[in-house]
């Protein structure tokens, strides 16, 4: 597999050896970690990314889950960016935070509500450009799926929405305090939706790395989004590597506005690969466009999608690896109880078979435990 010069760097940095770190417990953001020990060893240059952080454990995209995940061996923190208000990015899945927040607990907000056109849906909730930062400060994060992840709930009410500044310093921080590079993997959110707005992501993104030192060659940086445009605008912007983000299915929205047919099918078609290789040094895939399901729910034979990117130049780091039952194939799934921790562990051996150079996990600690029990 042929690399880019910009992400030659980023994959050598993965090579760093982290000594034991501790997982912290339930504490305020800025006191220090304790609890019980885990070995975060990293010998190759296989990406695990903390996916929202360590969401398997703290409500996603808080320091905390943030912070959880470096310290079990995480090589990247991925934050989701989205605007507020008064141009700040800051760290939620959606600009919608109904799920994700205790707004609606806020009597003082309760006329924010609104219906919107998220990617030509409609969206009824609280959205953050509606807000300014302080006044998201005043917020708290919830668990977003608690059904499943009850005992995340127990974290609710305890970490306010961070901004992309503030995971910037906390990499910072674990980086030197664990003795390892501790990776940010930023993604632009509904990029044409902020930019219909008068709020494009993207200048606020690159002025951000650049005052941070990070828009260079060997920065431990990735930047990812699901369309297009704003991927070709920033790579001729930033010298960081560049991820395609796609979908098992629909188009990449800025395809849908501007009329263009493609689908994400066609992004991963060897032909779409080649393209994206002119613009982004890597493709994130959902995992069934690695390895698709059967009838019967269980892993079928892989696609042709990660030796066509690998002839293309291209890394591939699918999305989303997940322990509980109701996020795993079939025939790892431990019971019929969907909030069960199924097999991890096999589902992530059967991926790196396949030959994928990276994954998005809510379970660092399992994907470090795997990698280590891999060698």
């Amino acid at each position: 597999m042929k690399l880019s010069s910009r992400l030659l760097p980023v994959a050598a940095s993965a090579l760093a050896v982290a000594a034991a770190v501790v997982v912290p417990q339930a504490l305020p953001e800025s006191a220090p970690a304790t609890g019980s020990a885990v070995q975060a060893e990293k010998h190759d240059d296989f990406v695990i990314v903390g996916h929202r952080g360590a969401s398997g454990y703290r409500p996603e995209h808080t320091l905390a889950s943030y912070e959880l995940a470096a310290r079990m061996g995480a090589d990247f923190i991925e934050p989701d960016l989205v605007t507020t208000k008064d141009r700040v990015l800051v760290a939620r899945h959606e600009p919608e935070i109904g799920g994700t927040t205790d707004v609606a607990n806020h009597p003082e907000f309760k006329d924010r509500k609104k219906t919107k056109q998220l990617d030509g849906v409609a969206v009824t909730g609280w959205f953050t450009e509606d807000f300014t930062l302080a006044e998201l400060k005043t917020l708290r994060a919830v668990e977003r799926i608690p059904a499943v992840r009850q005992h995340n709930t127990v974290f609710n009410g305890h970490y306010q929405i961070p901004t992309f500044q503030e995971v910037i310093d906390l990499s910072k921080r674990l980086s030197k305090e664990l003795g390892r590079p501790i990776g940010i993997y930023p993604e632009t959110k509904h990029p044409t939706y902020f930019q219909q707005q008068g709020l494009a992501l993207e200048p606020a993104l690159v002025r951000t790395l650049n005052r941070n030192g990070l828009n260079r060659p060997g920065a431990k940086v990735f930047v990812q989004s699901f369309e297009v445009s704003n991927l070709k605008a920033l790579h001729k912007e930033l010298r960081v590597p560049l991820v395609q983000l796609t979908s098992s299915s629909g188009a990449p929205y800025d395809f849908v506005v501007s009329g263009d047919k493609r689908t994400y099918a066609d992004i991963v078609s060897a032909k779409g690969l080649r393209e994206v290789a002119t613009y982004a040094d890597g493709v994130g895939p959902s995992k069934d466009q690695v390895i698709p399901l059967d009838a019967a729910g269980k892993l079928g034979k892989p696609t042709a999608l990660v030796a066509d990117a690998h002839k293309a130049g291209l890394v591939v780091h699918p999305y989303t690896f997940r322990v509980e039952n109701s996020f795993l194939p079939a025939d790892f799934d431990s019971s019929a109880v969907a909030s069960d921790s199924g097999n991890l562990f096999g589902e992530i051996a059967a991926y790196r078979k396949a030959g994928i150079d990276g994954l998005f996990t809510d379970n660092t600690d399992i994907a470090v435990a795997e990698e280590r029990e891999a060698k």
